[in-house]
């Protein structure tokens, strides 16, 4: 499997956990977090076994940010513009399945700047490599635990 295909398997199965969802758009909505940042931050340590540096992340940071801007918000704006809005759920569900898939590329973007291959987890790294992204927030425990039961599967 690709480095990006496992980051891309990793961030769904996380994601996908209960109570993640939410952590994630609060940080994105209270903090500007990106969360493909979050979840590659997270991958690096709990399957690469990688800690990232400050200047990583800002490395990171910027790449996230030349697809996310132009990309990703726009269409997370017309999916979330277009909720509730009678006669066009189709169409916020066609929005929708173009967002995630911006997602996807965001993440390879991401995956192929970090130059990182799955190795042996370092939960210290996972944990550092948050923290930096989010220090001080509850919300690292909560995706750290989700990466930990999805390694036992």
């Amino acid at each position: 499997m690709s480095p990006e295909e496992s980051l891309w398997r990793f961030s769904l199965a996380v994601y996908g956990r209960p109570g993640v969802d939410a952590a994630c758009i609060d940080l994105q909505d209270r903090l500007g977090a990106d969360v493909n940042l979050l979840l590659l931050a997270l991958w690096a340590g709990a399957v690469c076994g990688t800690p990232l540096s400050a200047a990583d992340l800002e490395r990171l940071a910027s790449e996230a940010a030349a697809w996310h801007r132009p990309v990703v918000a726009p269409l997370r704006g017309v999916r979330r513009h277009l909720k509730g809005i009678e006669g066009a759920e189709a169409l916020r569900q066609a929005v929708k399945a173009a967002e995630l898939e911006s997602e996807r590329l965001e993440q390879m973007r991401l995956c192929r700047a970090s130059g990182l291959r799955p190795g042996a987890p370092d939960w210290g790294a996972a944990e550092a490599n948050l923290r930096r992204l989010v220090p001080g927030e509850p919300a690292v425990a909560l995706l750290l635990a989700a990466a930990r039961d999805h390694e036992g599967e």
